[in-house]
């Protein structure tokens, strides 16, 4: 049977867009793939950073942009629910993810990680005003502490380190705040001790030290060899003098690393480009935050040898 002309051109014309739209989902390229990157509270230091990396992957020909989240607990779960494309996100949660420990426990094992690049040490601080008259951790005991948000990455550390200390939360007035929510406490006195775990210097210490004398807490060397025992992914970090305003003392306390996830959406090609995008231009992140001058490529590999990497990152990388 033959078809009158008028249907024969409109056939040509459906074909036509459907012919259209299948190339472009099947060719998008980069474009087409629009990468969220999951980052932290605007007070921290994953949101200038992963706002900086947005930028780079934009300017080299990808579709970014950077979110602010709860941070690597909130990433983890963001990345395994395909909510979003990259994360930044502690090494220890990370750990945590794919072995199905800690907050995960329950949740069961992450199995859709892989890892893009190491980036920069974050470094476990206890901030107190001056004023206090508390001098160690030791000192915190039946003190109000804001210990960061509830399951968050820092609220785990924190635990963790009072542990070293021989202290659990029967031990403190807990508070489960955020690192903004614990400068706003610290500040108005209402907290005693606020814990943070982020690059330094870090934007909610240097508010807190802009408007009062703080102190940072140490961490002996008895409590760092418990802690790096028990808890692998801890590293010896000494905070420089003069690093916040009004506090010229040199401080020995822990790191952990943070690091820049992908899920399965970021496929080899993807990753292999975006991984050589961020350390063609990492002084333009480091002048995003301090600590994204830490970020280089002779390190990137660092402290990632729990998780399966990305091929398209690893070649890059080696």
């Amino acid at each position: 049977m033959r078809l009158p002309s008028v249907f024969k051109r409109v056939a040509t014309a459906v074909c036509a867009v459907a012919l259209a739209v299948g190339i472009a989902g099947c060719g998008g390229g980069d474009k087409e793939q629009f990468i969220n990157i999951a980052t932290g509270g605007t007070a921290g230091t994953y949101y200038p950073i992963g706002g900086a990396i947005a930028e780079v992957l934009n300017k080299s020909g990808m579709n970014a942009s950077a979110q602010s989240t709860g941070a690597s607990v909130a990433n983890i779960n963001m990345l395994k629910d395909k909510q979003v494309e990259l994360a930044i996100v502690q090494n220890d949660i990370t750990y945590y993810a794919i072995n199905g420990k800690e907050m995960f426990e329950e949740s069961g094992k992450v199995e859709n990680l892989t890892g893009i690049a190491s980036l920069y040490p974050e470094t476990c601080q206890f901030v107190v005003r001056e004023d206090s008259g508390i001098k160690s951790i030791a000192d915190l005991k039946d003190k109000r502490v804001a210990v960061g948000a509830a399951g968050s990455g820092a609220e785990a550390n924190a635990r963790q380190i009072l542990e070293a200390y021989g202290l659990t939360y029967n031990d403190i007035n807990e508070q489960f705040l955020s690192f903004a929510e614990g400068s706003y406490a610290l500040k108005d006195g209402t907290v005693d001790a606020a814990f943070v775990t982020a690059g330094y210097p870090t934007a909610s210490v240097q508010d807190i030290a802009s408007q009062n004398k703080i102190r940072l807490l140490p961490i002996g060397d008895d409590q760092i060899k418990v802690l790096s025992e028990k808890y692998p992914f801890y590293s010896k970090t000494t905070v420089p003098a003069g690093t916040y305003q009004g506090f010229d003392e040199e401080i020995q306390t822990v790191s952990v690393m943070a690091i820049l996830v992908a899920n399965d959406k970021i496929d080899a090609a993807l990753g292999e480009k975006l991984t050589k995008a961020i350390f063609d231009n990492v002084d333009k992140i480091a002048a995003a935050h301090a600590a994204g001058k830490n970020i280089t490529k002779e390190k990137a590999l660092e402290a990632m040898d729990f998780i399966k990497m990305n091929e398209g990152a690893a070649k890059v990388l080696k």
